[in-house]
């Protein structure tokens, strides 16, 4: 759903090999591992141009590294390293969520930090306690809906608790008081602000949801700016957390 929005990107390095290979000179002891379909050989030895995607089964690699010989080791280790944090990294919110929660287990055992402290730290994971109070000195509505009850309002990390440190975790100016709706939409990347109090809508977000969530996506909503703190903190929310590929981020910004 994302591709032809926003893309996805893929960290790669390259190295140079000593024992640099030409799979076609080798093709017979290759072809025994190529796929029946999506190969990203032809059975002659030649690159499959056609093939826009393709994997490289664990045969193929296989007899590759032992073609290359010492320098692919340390490529497999690595492949082998992947593999387990694949196997043991549960889906993407279970993974969040089992982050936050070692953590707070850390939190809880780091015996350089009060008990008062510990307990303000974790309740600031949920929006609740000190970081609840400190975020209403510096905000007293949502910004999209402009509810003032604070009974209808969470205190939410601008840069997230996970990703902060735990004099962030406790700073107001690292936090906005929104509705339960517009709360879900900026954690999870759907929108976030300018300094300037512009709104950002991811172009992955449903149009039709936004607006029953009360965002409109076609109008030029400003919420009003930010201090010096809160820009700081916002600045990691666009790089890291909002939906947007930076080009459209940049062109949205020159507009």
């Amino acid at each position: 759903m994302n591709w032809s929005q926003i893309g996805w990107r893929v960290g790669v390095r390259w190295q140079r090999l000593t024992n640099a290979i030409r799979p076609k000179d080798h093709i017979a002891r290759l072809r025994p591992d190529l796929a029946s379909k999506y190969a990203p050989l032809t059975p002659e030895g030649n690159g499959l141009q056609s093939v826009y995607l393709t994997q490289v089964g664990a045969g193929l690699a296989s007899a590759l590294f032992a073609l290359i010989g010492r320098e692919a080791a340390s490529v497999a280790d690595v492949g082998h390293e992947i593999s387990k944090i694949e196997r043991d990294s549960p889906a993407p919110e279970r993974d969040i969520e089992e982050w936050e929660r070692r953590v707070e287990i850390a939190i809880g055992g780091d015996a350089a930090i009060r008990e008062t402290e510990k307990t303000a730290l974790v309740q600031a994971r949920r929006g609740q306690g000190l970081f609840r109070d400190n975020v209403r000195v510096v905000e007293h509505a949502c910004r999209i809906t402009r509810v003032e009850r604070m009974k209808h309002l969470i205190a939410s990390h601008v840069q997230p608790w996970r990703d902060s440190s735990n004099e962030q975790r406790l700073d107001g100016e690292n936090g906005l008081l929104l509705t339960p709706t517009v709360d879900h939409l900026f954690d999870k990347g759907f929108i976030s602000f300018e300094d300037t109090g512009q709104l950002i809508v991811s172009p992955v977000a449903d149009q039709r949801s936004l607006k029953r969530m009360g965002v409109d996506p076609e109008s030029r909503v400003n919420v009003g700016a930010f201090s010096q703190g809160q820009r700081r903190y916002l600045d990691f929310h666009r790089e890291n957390v909002l939906r947007m590929a930076r080009g459209i981020a940049r062109l949205d910004r020159e507009r």
